[in-house]
Parts: structure tokens; C-alpha cells; sequence
């Protein structure tokens, strides 16, 4: 470890071929899984005409098309676009885990567990069922952020107020918080008109079923600027892994950088849950499995967790569509059970 600028560098863990290795297997497992992704579901398409409408779309007029246009927009208009918005939203989610673990020094922080994205769903109701789109299609991804850095805040309050200064507590009153915002978004869904309630209720269990290529760039623009402020904050992270002392005496503000982290991470949180509504988990399991690979260093931690967060979600979101195929059913069902399960296998490892 050494001290210069304030960041830190963490102890060597593992060669940069092993690392190559890794990003190389996620990188394959990432392209396998978009092609699995989109061809498969309650319409099947070869992965011939999967490759033919892509080649075709990015160098019109290179292949003669053999498939018809209802494929070609099934594709295209649908599957490509919720493919693309499961990267963004698995990778997102994930590195504010990650992040999360580390500014709060808890292996159990994941931005569902802490209410963040109960407070993301919660402005996210607001926007769809009382306040209306006044900003246009900005109205919801902000109004979303605002109900996540809101529950942050309440999270952080509460937790001084109660004295919860020790992981497990912090994560309770994380609990807490978000059971309270899910009451007061259902007190929002019960209020609004029925007629438009039913798509909310089943946004809310998480889907990537609205994905749409011009709403795509939102989450995009967030996820590739905030993730770019994380990694270069790898040092930090990793000096507040060891402590606050550790991080104060290399010349970091513990408390002005963890109150930043919160915010980052309640702004890539909020936009997500806008789109896709409350996929929880993500954030908790994939850190925690990538560690096994990388180690603790937050240099290959936030890009790795990213990669392999985006290929999780993307096959969740295949076992998803085609578990009760032609039912859609909403994949945050899916996430839930797995990640249930890790996290009773977590509580028994950190005991």
C-alpha cells in the first residue's frame, strides 16, 4: 500500500494474465448470453438470422435478408433493446454494491437491501401516477433519483438516531426504511386511477420489458459517467475497505467521500429502478463472487463486477421469458429467489 496523492494502492492480488483470462471469459460469456437473449423466447429465432439482421443493421446491404420483417422486428425493435438495457442495468447495479461494501465496511450493503431502491420505486410512482411526465421522458429518471438519494439520507438519519452503527444494524434500518417507502408507494398506486395501476404494480416486480432504443441513452449517459467516477476512486475504495483511520491518515475525507459514494450511487440506482423497475440482489451477489476471482482491489472490482453483473442479468432476464413461456414474468421474481438463497448462505459464512 502506498500513500502519494491520497489513493491508495492495494496489494498485488493475482497476475495481469489471470485478470485477461477473466475479462476474456466475461467478455465470451457476455456475447453468448446477448445472442441467447435475443433469440430465444415465445418466438424463436436462429441464431443465423440473429446474425444476419445485425450485420445487416450496422452494414445495410452486406447480407441478403432470408428472414422475415416480423422477425427482423421482434429482434431488433424488442429484444435487442431490453438485451442492452439488462447490461446496463446488471452492471450498474452491481458496482454500487460493490461500492456500497465498501464506504459502509458491510459485506451485506446491496442498494435493495438499504432501501435505495425502494426509494427509486417510490419517486418512480410518483412521476407515472400523480405528478405527470413535466420534464417529458427526464421526468421519471429524476424524480427516481431523488426518492433513492432521499432514502439514502433517511437511512444514514435513522441510523444515527437508533445508534445503528454496526453492519448488521445498518442493514436493518435499511429494512426498515424501505418497508416504510414501499407502504407509501402502495398508498401512491391505491390513490391513482386503477386503469393505469396494473402496469405500475407489475413494473414494480422488475422488468426489462419497456426498453425502447431512444429511452436507452439515460441510463447509458448515468452508468458510463458515474461508473467512470467510481473506478477513479479505486484507491479510495480500497482505503475504506481497511478503515476509516487507514483512509483519513492517506488524506481522504471518510466523510465527504462517503456521503459522494451515496449520492453516485443513489443517481445510477434511481435511473435503473426508473427503467426496470426493483431488481434486487444484483448488487449483493455479484461483487461477492467476482471477489473469489479478482480479490478485494476496487481497480479490477468495479470492472469486473460490471461485466459479469451485465451477464447475470441478462440470463436471469432469459430464464425469466422463458420459464412460463409465452408469460412474461417479471425477472426481479427471479433475482429474488436467487438472491434470497445467497443471502442465507452470506449470513452463514459471516457469522
Amino acid at each position: 500500500m502506498s500513500e502519494g496523492t491520497g489513493v491508495v494502492v492495494a496489494p498485488k492480488e493475482g497476475s495481469s494474465h489471470h485478470l485477461l483470462q477473466i475479462c476474456c471469459v466475461g467478455l465470451a460469456a457476455l456475447v453468448l448470453s446477448v445472442c441467447l437473449a435475443v433469440s430465444v423466447g415465445a418466438v424463436s429465432v436462429s441464431m443465423e438470422t440473429v446474425w444476419g439482421v445485425l450485420v445487416n443493421k450496422l452494414v445495410p446491404g452486406l447480407v441478403e435478408p432470408s428472414w422475415s420483417l416480423g422477425r427482423e422486428n421482434i429482434l431488433w425493435q424488442i429484444r435487442l433493446p431490453r438485451a442492452l438495457l439488462a447490461i446496463m442495468v446488471g452492471a450498474g447495479l452491481s458496482i454500487v454494491g460493490a461500492c456500497l461494501q465498501s464506504v459502509t465496511r458491510n459485506p451485506l450493503a446491496d442498494p435493495h437491501l438499504i432501501g435505495i431502491s425502494a426509494g427509486g420505486a417510490f419517486g418512480a410512482v410518483l412521476a407515472l401516477l400523480h405528478t405527470g411526465l413535466f420534464l417529458g421522458m427526464l421526468t421519471v429518471p429524476l424524480l427516481a433519483f431523488l426518492g433513492s438519494l432521499g432514502a439514502t439520507l433517511l437511512v444514514i438519519g435513522v441510523a444515527k438516531f437508533t445508534s445503528a452503527t454496526s453492519a448488521d444494524r445498518l442493514v436493518l434500518t435499511g429494512v426498515a426504511v424501505s418497508f416504510v417507502l414501499m407502504a407509501g408507494a402502495n398508498i401512491l398506486i391505491f390513490l391513482a386511477d386503477p386503469r393505469a395501476t396494473h402496469t405500475v404494480v407489475y413494473w414494480m416486480l422488475g422488468g426489462l420489458g419497456l426498453a425502447q432504443w431512444e429511452h436507452l441513452i439515460y441510463p447509458l449517459v448515468v452508468l458510463a459517467l458515474c461508473g467512470l467516477w467510481l473506478w477513479l476512486r479505486a484507491g479510495h475504495f480500497n482505503a475504506m475497505t481497511i478503515g476509516d483511520e487507514t483512509a483519513t491518515t492517506l488524506g481522504i475525507s471518510v466523510a465527504t467521500f462517503r456521503l459522494e459514494t451515496f449520492v453516485i450511487g443513489a443517481l445510477i440506482t434511481g435511473v435503473m429502478v426508473a427503467f426496470s423497475g426493483m431488481i434486487g440482489f444484483v448488487g449483493l451477489m455479484v461483487p461477492h463472487i467476482v471477489r473469489l476471482f479478482v480479490g478485494g482491489d476496487y481497480r479490477r472490482l468495479i470492472p469486473v463486477s460490471a461485466l459479469f453483473g451485465a451477464v447475470f442479468l441478462l440470463l436471469a432476464d432469459v430464464v425469466a421469458r422463458t420459464l412460463m413461456k409465452p408469460e412474461d414474468m417479471p425477472i426481479g421474481i427471479i433475482t429474488g429467489l436467487i438472491g434470497g438463497i445467497f443471502f442465507i448462505w452470506l449470513l452463514r459464512e459471516k457469522r
